[in-house]
């Protein structure tokens, strides 16, 4: 209940003179960063929730999370992730992270296929965490580790240098209004950082179905050295064999979209 400048239960709303100081005052999200996802997650279904009580301390990583920022994690003095402990092997075939799985279906689908490689996953909204963590359970899969967080902080604080085979990056949000542009996820920055964990050799995989989009990615990945297009100077690659094919990418083929895939090697820099 409101009562002049008072609510029930709550301390006075500042008068309009005092809001007028209180707005030049710096506050505690004026320098929030701009980030690549807005969290509108909404409630876990049952089975979601069942598969995050159960299922977290088998595929989970713990991490200080999505609302540690980077000042915070600076002064944590964070040690990297130790993947051969992690996964309980040292020489898997290969080490593949995915940022941003979606609802998981795919990730789950290509650690059954190739069980010899291990894959990291990363993303901030926890109902695909969940729908994740029940695929990886019902088909009893050990090559499958899960992180809930901003997979930048991750790349800058938790994982070593040199330490991927691959990493993937699958219709990340366009933001596709002009203002919006700057909170796209492929930036010069984003690609050097990843640039920095793959090892020589490695690749980084991505896909768009935003043709304006995939024409950035090429610019920014080509602008970085050390990372070289593998279909040749502008070009875009055939899907690899390793990318399933969803049922949104489906429906959209049989609609007439296009979808671009996107690999550069992580190659010499002279």
């Amino acid at each position: 209940m409101v009562r002049g400048n008072f609510i029930a239960g709550m301390a006075p709303l500042p008068l309009p003179s005092q809001q007028i100081h209180m707005s030049e005052q710096p506050t505690e999200h004026k320098h929030r960063p701009i980030r690549s996802f807005v969290r509108r997650e909404g409630r876990l279904t049952r089975g979601q929730q069942r598969a995050m009580d159960e299922l977290w301390p088998r595929y989970g990583v713990d991490t200080p999370g999505v609302d540690v920022l980077e000042p915070e994690r600076q002064a944590m003095a964070i040690a990297p992730l130790d993947l051969g402990a992690l996964f309980g092997r040292d020489t898997p075939n290969q080490r593949v992270l995915e940022i941003g799985f979606g609802m998981g279906q795919s990730l789950a689908e290509m650690a059954a296929l190739l069980p010899r490689n291990d894959y990291l996953g990363i993303e901030v909204h926890r109902p695909g965490v969940g729908t994740l963590l029940r695929l990886l359970g019902e088909g009893d899969l050990h090559n499958v580790r899960v992180i809930c967080d901003d997979a930048v902080q991750v790349l800058k604080h938790h994982l070593p240098d040199a330490c991927l085979d691959r990493v993937q990056l699958y219709f990340p949000d366009p933001w596709h209004k002009k203002r919006h542009h700057k909170r796209r996820i492929v930036s010069p920055e984003f690609a050097n950082l990843i640039a920095r964990k793959l090892k020589p050799g490695g690749v980084f995989h991505l896909a768009t179905d935003w043709q304006d989009y995939a024409k950035k990615m090429i610019a920014v990945l080509s602008s970085v050295p050390g990372f070289c297009n593998i279909a040749g100077e502008g070009e875009y690659s055939p899907r690899p064999e390793w990318r399933p094919l969803t049922k949104f990418e489906r429906r959209g083929q049989r609609l007439g979209h296009g979808v671009w895939d996107i690999l550069f090697e992580r190659c010499s820099e002279e």
